[in-house]
């Protein structure tokens, strides 16, 4: 028999415990913060994790952002199976297509000038859109990154070289900037893949100074937190420091930034390709080109084949701007719109005796 004075030789109470302990200072059941660390990777993903916390006009927004890109994002994987002749077919076994042949029957958007289909080159003009906003994108994050951690943490002369010499690139009109570069690298002939690296690189150098400007601010601030001090003072390195501590903090808003400037790499390649230095179009099919060749078909009333580059261009941006714009809010604690709290009635539980 087991006594108050001998809690040695207690049995332990076997029966399941029916309430949650409370996280010390937090009033919340340590049960929750279990099920918050056992939350997938997918539902903490940047565009997931802000579709689940939209609502109302924001979710609206983001959906719609998304659907148009989803759109992009489709024609340009599945290009071949979608479009019904390539970017640069003028005929079938049947003959020639012919020239600026209105919308309908075997060509839904009529045809170019030059015989081409207005349909296929803007299904395949999709795919030379989303490669050289990857291309360009992630050149210019790896190298805005890994300049801004470095500048931002290390200090000195070298931050001081740094920061002029972005400054003066960031200084440059976008699309001046771009076109130079295009003609250094290609001399405005290129080939698809040439086009499109050139296009990429060009719009890289435009962008490396956003990146290094925000990440260069995070690392300043956050090489003063006391976790970085500590990480010092128990003699981690400066790369460990760096690569352990200071990357995973100062790279949050990124998600953001990309999205913004992929909008800005669109009208960049539209309007490289608009101004003549774009893809030639035996190589790949680019929608700024094909804007440039339609002007003077608008005075003599054809205009399907000035309208539709031009939707793709404009929507693209829309839906990309859109998931950019819903995502800065929901980022923003001043502007995000909250759910609404729902209020159940619920009975207290019977306690038996």
């Amino acid at each position: 028999m087991t006594t108050p004075d001998n809690p040695q030789n207690q049995v332990p109470d076997e029966t399941p415990q029916t309430f949650a302990e409370e996280a010390p200072g937090s009033g919340v059941p340590a049960l929750a913060f279990d099920d918050r660390a056992k939350k997938s990777w997918f539902s903490r993903l940047p565009i997931i994790s802000h579709l689940r916390q939209s609502v109302g006009l924001q979710r609206g927004m983001l959906i719609t952002g998304l659907v148009l890109c989803g759109i992009v994002l489709i024609c340009a994987i599945f290009a071949p199976l979608i479009a019904p002749y390539g970017f640069n077919q003028l005929g079938t076994s049947e003959g020639n297509f012919g020239s600026k042949l209105p919308p309908g029957g075997t060509h839904i958007w009529g045809t170019t000038v030059g015989g081409y289909d207005v349909f296929s080159r803007v299904v395949w003009g999709a795919q030379t859109a989303v490669a050289v906003i990857v291309v360009a994108v992630i050149m210019s994050i790896f190298a805005g990154v890994i300049l801004g951690l470095i500048s931002g943490y290390i200090g000195g002369w070298l931050d001081r070289i740094l920061v002029v010499i972005a400054d003066a690139v960031y200084a440059f009109p976008t699309l001046l900037l771009a076109l130079v570069m295009s003609i250094a690298i290609s001399g405005g002939q290129s080939s698809a893949w040439g086009g499109i690296a050139a296009a990429a690189f060009s719009i890289t150098v435009v962008f490396i100074p956003q990146y290094f400007r925000v990440v260069r601010a995070e690392t300043l601030r956050l090489k003063a937190e006391p976790f970085v001090e500590s990480a010092i003072v128990l003699g981690a390195s400066k790369t460990r420091i760096i690569s352990k501590h200071i990357f995973r903090n100062a790279t949050r808003t990124l998600p953001l930034i990309f999205t913004l400037n992929s909008s800005e790499a669109i009208l960049t390649l539209a309007g490289l390709g608009f101004l003549g230095f774009g893809i030639e179009p035996t190589s790949a099919s680019e929608w700024g080109y094909d804007l440039n060749k339609a002007l003077p078909d608008v005075t003599s009333g054809v205009w399907w084949t000035a309208v539709f580059p031009g939707l793709a261009i404009v929507l693209t941006v829309l839906g990309i701007t859109l998931v950019g714009e819903s995502m800065n809010d929901l980022n923003d604690p001043r502007l995000r719109v909250r759910r609404k709290a729902k209020v159940k009635n619920t009975k207290p539980a019977e306690v038996s005796a």
